[in-house]
């Protein structure tokens, strides 16, 4: 549920409960308000074990690991995604300085470096609009920015649709996040590596770490191939950007998404802390991948789901729906067709009026008048007349191409048209070119 407008029933919630499935309320400024999933018993060992992670070491190897799939993660979208070697160098190089952290605060340090280097290639990425919305824009919405906004210092409360966009995403994926931990038995606020804070629940937070560069592939491939609508968005007094409902909800049709990618990120998470336990009750049960049972079947382990569902494609000139391989709607492609043919008529009246193009028209002339100057009646065969050519050649022309027609008498495409269709009369001395063309046989009227 999004916003704050309308109501639940307890008769709902207990339906949902029944059907094993959750519910998530989320502001439109992307803030997490509520996540309720079905009740299972808690596990108190691996709970005691979470608490204990700091004292039994546990949490700063989960930390490391954490830290270390995100910047692999990292790497991959600036090198494949942004194409910037450099940062993803850059990138691979603080990574490489993970194993030897010994303690939260060098990782924190690793991994706010990193991001720094990672955020700086995003800056400049251009956010692209149709034509026609582009001055109703800000224009501090054409292009990525800065991943901090001015208002908060933080990335609260984005200034531009991209920040925007990214914010409600990480929304979605720290409810999946939350609801992933809960089933599994631990607590969400407990956190290892995101210190404990009020009103917030840190080990969601360490969960979605590696899961964040999904999200931002996902919207630089959006953000790469596809306009944003205005009308998608809303601008507040004081600057903050803001997803109007209808968006917001096609947006949260990607949750199952990245439900996938956090869940074995949980399960791991949950695993190493139930290494710590001495006596287990039971095995660790993997209840979302349910990798257990694939196993036991000989089955692969369940991957991150790849197929993602693309976005409303918009027209590039008015912002229209339009289907996924369009560029235009029907109007605009109607008006630009209209338009190109116009301004291709003067760039092609212009063009044969340049200095190029009459001294190429000066030159063909002479060509013909020389020929033409240079051949005598008395050179054309008695039997190629004008009864022979309007009876004889000029039919069978219809069958001709009209480059052969071009290339055996000299002369363009568009005269050869006009020899075929009948509008214009070659001169005599191409007669015998054009009847060898056709198929008229110079030797049996000759003989």
């Amino acid at each position: 549920m999004i916003g704050s407008d309308g109501f639940i029933t307890l008769e709902a919630l207990r339906w949902l409960a029944e059907q094993d499935a959750s519910f998530v309320m989320l502001d439109r400024d992307g803030s997490v308000l509520v996540t309720t999933g079905p009740v299972r018993p808690s596990d108190a060992k691996l709970r005691r074990a979470q608490a204990l992670a700091h004292s039994s070491g546990v949490a700063l190897h989960i930390s490391r690991e954490l830290i270390s799939r995100k910047l692999v993660a990292q790497e991959e979208v600036a090198r494949n995604k942004l194409l910037d070697t450099s940062t993803a160098d850059t990138i691979a190089r603080f990574r490489a300085d993970l194993p030897s952290a010994d303690s939260f605060s060098t990782i924190r340090l690793i991994e706010s470096q990193a991001a720094r280097a990672y955020w700086s290639s995003w800056s400049t990425l251009p956010i692209n609009f149709p034509k026609n919305q582009l001055p109703r824009v800000p224009a501090h919405w054409l292009r990525f920015g800065a991943r901090v906004s001015p208002l908060t210092g933080s990335p609260r409360l984005a200034c531009n649709p991209p920040n925007a966009i990214l914010n409600f995403l990480y929304s979605l994926l720290e409810a999946e996040a939350r609801l992933s931990a809960a089933s599994l038995g631990l607590d969400p606020g407990l956190g290892v590596l995101h210190v404990d804070t009020a009103n917030r629940d840190s080990l969601a937070c360490d969960l979605m770490e590696p899961c964040r560069a999904a999200v931002d592939a996902y919207l630089l491939d959006w953000i790469t191939k596809q306009l944003l609508n205005r009308e998608w968005f809303s601008e507040q007094r004081d600057g903050n950007c803001r997803l109007l409902a209808d968006f917001a909800a096609r947006l949260s049709e990607t949750a199952h998404i990245w439900r996938r990618h956090v869940a074995p990120v949980a399960e791991w998470v949950a695993r190493a802390l139930w290494s710590t336990i001495r006596r287990p009750d039971t095995a660790f049960a993997t209840r979302l991948t349910q990798n257990n049972k694939r196993a036991a079947k000989g089955s692969p382990t369940q991957l991150p789901y790849k197929r993602v569902p693309l976005q409303q494609n918009v027209c590039a000139n008015c912002g229209r729906p339009i289907e996924k391989d369009c560029i235009h709607c029907g109007d605009c492609a109607q008006n630009n067709s209209t338009a190109s043919l116009i301004d291709g008529a003067r760039l092609g009246r212009v063009a044969a009026q340049s200095s190029t193009a009459r001294e190429r028209r000066k030159e063909t002339k002479r060509r013909h008048d020389q020929a033409r100057r240079s051949w005598y009646p008395s050179d054309q065969p008695a039997w190629l007349n004008d009864e022979t050519y309007k009876n004889e050649i000029q039919p069978r022309l219809a069958s001709a191409t009209l480059s052969g027609i071009a290339s055996a008498i000299g002369v363009s495409i568009p005269y050869a048209s006009d020899i075929r269709k009948g509008r214009r009369r070659p001169h005599p001395r191409h007669w015998r070119a054009l009847a060898e063309l056709v198929g008229i046989s110079v030797d049996h009227y000759e003989g």
